[in-house]
């Protein structure tokens, strides 16, 4: 009898174990990461290791190629599928949020004391998303190439004047050995165009939109800062600087090759510069007038506004936060680590590392894109006017049409509820 009821035993305790297998309610995720075999191997690994931790949860991963994934994640809105982890570019939350795509994150927010202001989605006055890496823009250049042309290394904390850039820019032009002394990456179009380029506006006085209120960008995009930024952003390829037009390849492997004497790129292009060669510098971004200034915010987690679970979802958002993850993200791919913790876990952003100036450069230069609903709008007109001053349009006529453009825009969403 007795090893009857100890075998009864074992079977009820196995078939309450597997009950308890079973009884993990699946949480949906959608990730932009397809192709990518590096980022979706980490990934999976969080999602391996939360489905381990614990009895609650089980995450089950859907990943999309990075170009339609937006464009998904509209569709899935629209067909009331979403799922119950996203995953979202930090400038296009606010149009999610405001869409009724996303619900605020409820996590312990003490978690996220120390991250880089630049992974920190917040809208309204509350926390929709939380990014696990950041991403910055430098100057690159080599040691080297400085010597020669007899130029100061700037610093975080002296960086060059505009006037000390565009010294920069004539005499590499003048030694006549780049084909052009600056590329600031014309060949990538789309978010590269906002994100890299309006820091210079924003340095310079303007803005994409009037911040205040965002009901306008009147003043801002138009004004007589906008206008300077303009004239010097068309000065730099009429005075044969820089290209208007670019070929990919050339992006991707002209300053290797030695067609430019400054690129305008980011971390995620450093590691294999450096390799390349080892006496590369990341110098921070000039001062126009205004302070130096450089782009923040890349992909967060959030949870949708449809999720059924979003108690859950939260909970594998708050378990991907640990610094182990973030470090694993950092040398698996190259980004900037969320915390500064982090970043010592890490071979290249720890005190001394080679890329440790990204870190700095988002802490203390980077500046969120607009925060607004239109901003995916306003984005597409900010692109295209100032490809357009590149190719010579007008400055001030094609800054005021854009201006007309963002606050029709702006007009007929309801001033997007501001």
């Amino acid at each position: 009898m007795r090893i009857l009821a100890y075998a009864a035993g074992i079977v009820l305790g196995t078939t309450l174990l597997t009950g308890t297998a079973f009884a993990q309610t699946t949480l949906s995720m959608w990730y932009h990461g397809a192709g990518n075999e590096v980022e979706s191997k980490i990934v999976n690994q969080i999602i391996s290791d939360f489905n381990a931790s614990q009895a609650d949860w089980k995450v089950e991963l859907q990943s999309f190629p990075q170009a339609a994934y937006n464009d998904s994640v509209v569709a899935g809105a629209l067909a009331g599928n979403l799922p119950d982890i996203l995953d979202v570019d930090g400038p296009v939350m606010p149009n999610w949020a405001w869409s009724g795509y996303m619900q605020p994150l409820k996590i312990d927010e003490s978690k996220i004391a120390n991250f880089l202001p630049g992974t920190k989605g917040v809208w309204n006055g509350q926390l929709y998303s939380i990014g696990l890496w950041d991403a910055a823009v430098a100057l690159v250049t080599r040691k080297s190439i400085l010597d020669e042309l007899g130029l100061r290394q700037p610093t975080l904390d002296q960086p060059w004047t505009k006037d000390e850039f565009m010294d920069a820019l004539a005499k590499a032009k003048a030694s006549g050995k780049y084909e052009f002394a600056f590329d600031p990456g014309m060949a990538w179009t789309g978010e590269w165009y906002p994100y890299a380029f309006s820091p210079f506006l924003q340095s310079f006085g303007g803005d994409i939109v009037d911040r205040s209120t965002y009901k306008t960008a009147e003043g801002v995009l138009n004004g007589e800062a906008a206008v300077a930024f303009g004239e010097w952003w068309q000065s730099l390829f009429k005075d044969g600087y820089a290209q208007p037009t670019q070929d990919p390849a050339d992006r991707d492997n002209g300053f290797a090759a030695g067609k430019y004497a400054f690129s305008w790129n980011g971390n995620w292009a450093a590691l294999n510069t450096l390799k390349q060669f080892p006496d590369t510098v990341f110098l921070p971004a000039p001062d126009f007038g205004n302070g130096p200034k450089i782009g923040a915010a890349s992909w967060q987690f959030g949870v949708s506004a449809k999720s059924a679970h979003p108690d859950g979802a939260a909970k594998f958002i708050e378990f991907a936060l640990q610094d182990k993850y973030l470090a694993a993200f950092t040398d698996g791919i190259g980004l900037i680590p969320a915390t500064p913790t982090a970043a010592q876990l890490t071979e290249h952003y720890k005190d001394g590392g080679d890329m440790a100036v990204f870190f700095e450069l988002s802490s203390k230069q980077a500046l969120v894109r607009p925060v607004t609903p239109g901003y995916v709008v306003a984005a597409k007109v900010f692109e295209k006017a100032i490809a357009d001053i590149a190719n010579g349009a007008e400055v001030s006529a094609t800054l005021d049409a854009a201006v007309d453009e963002i606050d029709a825009d702006i007009a007929k969403n309801g001033n997007y509820g501001f």
